[in-house]
């Protein structure tokens, strides 16, 4: 890898428009580092840098940047540079690219390829988006029960340089049904004649063309899967997902659940190369919900003004609760998410899940509440500590069951849990823990 101050020197040679520099800098750098270098340069810069690269070189570092930088890079090339690289790609990498560009060009790269790779190329886009039928590679490599192990490894040795993989074989009927898998180990191993069939054993999963692309990743993943063959609603075997499309697929949820959980959208390119209005667009609708939010808090606020004015102390402790209940919320939201994304919790688990998090803020209400009562209890007096200790086990109790309740609300109505994570449980806790707080604090001291 380049050192960072490699790659300040790109960039001093870039804006000083030093070609020479920068091709020699390039000349020694790894793929890796030339995409972290692209991934920092404006759009004019990235198409000036892009071109300095020998065409195999290209073609790697392409391959290795985001659907949407590569989007921004083939509109600032030439035709004849496009097509070139665009006929480089995986059928897969290819649809990825197309759902970034305008209609136009998507379609002049289309007639631009020859008619196998716009064949492959049409079965993946045939899925919906979101699906892992737009996410597979098509181009798979497969054998058949009553074929020796010579002849697979020959029909391995003429795949390769098309193949996704070859280190998983799977194993088809003539209906290209799938029965089974093999390893490339497993071929080598064996005797040159003996038959697939013997060798072969069941596929531990298969996935629908249809499903859930998050989901099928997360199921490949956790059962180590080097690659997961993909099937359609007739059991015919269309594609594979690999195990680095797989991780691909999971770095961008969960970098996008972890921008929703904090307050705004995924940016979907990488910082520096996102422009700055794109940023502000991505937080200020969420911004706005908030604000909106807050109104309730204020409105609870002014409901109870009178008790305040009586018991000026009461104020003193609204931040310790209400940022009480908002931590209580966040933890419980952030496991139940990171547990339907594992699938470990379904959405009729909610009542299950809901008790189980009502014992856990109980708990946790109880341990604080004990604690706030005799911290309070000794600088305001008992009366006041009582209030304090009551309101954390109340807030506690009830803000772990709205948080862990919210994201398998959303999964049951198909929308992301991470949307109603976070920000949007603080708000309502907030508005909520200070309800709690007002209504004991009137009963316990006469208010």
């Amino acid at each position: 890898m380049l050192r960072p101050e490699d790659v300040d020197a790109v960039e001093r040679a870039v804006s000083r428009r030093d070609l020479a520099s920068v091709s020699a800098l390039l000349a020694a750098a790894p793929a890796a580092s030339v995409v972290q270098i692209l991934e920092r340069l404006g759009a004019v810069d990235r198409a000036v840098v892009y071109r300095l690269l020998p065409k195999s070189r290209a073609l790697e570092a392409f391959d290795g940047l985001d659907p949407t930088l590569q989007s921004d890079l083939v509109q600032a090339l030439q035709d004849e540079d496009v097509t070139a690289v665009f006929a480089g790609l995986d059928p897969d990498d290819r649809v990825s690219l197309l759902d970034e560009l305008p209609a136009g060009l998507a379609t002049r790269l289309l007639s631009g390829l020859s008619a196998d790779q716009r064949e492959v190329t049409s079965v993946v886009l045939g899925y919906p988006q979101g699906s892992i039928g737009r996410r597979m590679s098509p181009e798979v490599v497969t054998t058949h029960p009553g074929l020796t192990v010579a002849l697979t490894l020959q029909r391995i040795r003429r795949r390769l340089h098309r193949a996704e993989t070859v280190y998983t074989v799977l194993v088809t009927d003539h209906g290209r049904r799938l029965v089974g898998v093999v390893s490339l180990r497993e071929l080598l191993e064996a005797d040159p004649e003996s038959l697939v069939e013997d060798l072969a054993h069941e596929q531990p999963y298969a996935a629908r063309a249809t499903d859930d692309a998050e989901t099928v990743a997360r199921r490949s993943a956790g059962l180590k899967l080097l690659a997961a063959p993909v099937v359609d609603a007739e059991e015919r075997l269309v594609g594979i997902l690999t195990v680095d499309d797989a991780l691909r697929i999971l770095e961008e949820a969960e970098s996008e659940d972890q921008a929703r959980m904090s307050g705004s959208e995924p940016l979907r390119r990488p910082y520096l190369a996102t422009p700055v209005a794109s940023i502000v667009r991505s937080r200020v609708v969420w911004l706005y919900v908030l604000a909106v939010g807050a109104v309730l808090t204020v409105q609870v606020l002014e409901i109870f003004e009178a008790t305040l004015s009586q018991v000026t102390t009461l104020s003193l402790f609204i931040p310790l609760l209400i940022g009480t209940g908002g931590n209580t919320g966040n933890q419980a939201a952030t496991t139940i998410t990171r547990a339907l994304a594992l699938e470990d919790v379904r959405p009729r688990d909610i009542f299950r899940v809901l008790a189980r998090e009502a014992r856990v803020g109980f708990f946790l209400g109880s341990l604080l509440g004990g604690t706030g009562l005799l911290v309070a209890g000794l600088f305001y007096g008992p009366a006041i500590g009582v209030v304090i200790g009551l309101t954390l086990l109340g807030i506690c109790t009830m803000s772990a069951v709205v948080g862990a309740g919210m994201p398998v609300l959303a999964r049951a109505v198909r929308v992301d849990p991470a949307v109603f994570s976070n920000p949007f449980i603080s708000t309502f806790v907030d508005a909520s823990g200070l309800v709690i707080y007002f209504l004991i604090a009137t009963t316990v001291l006469g208010l």
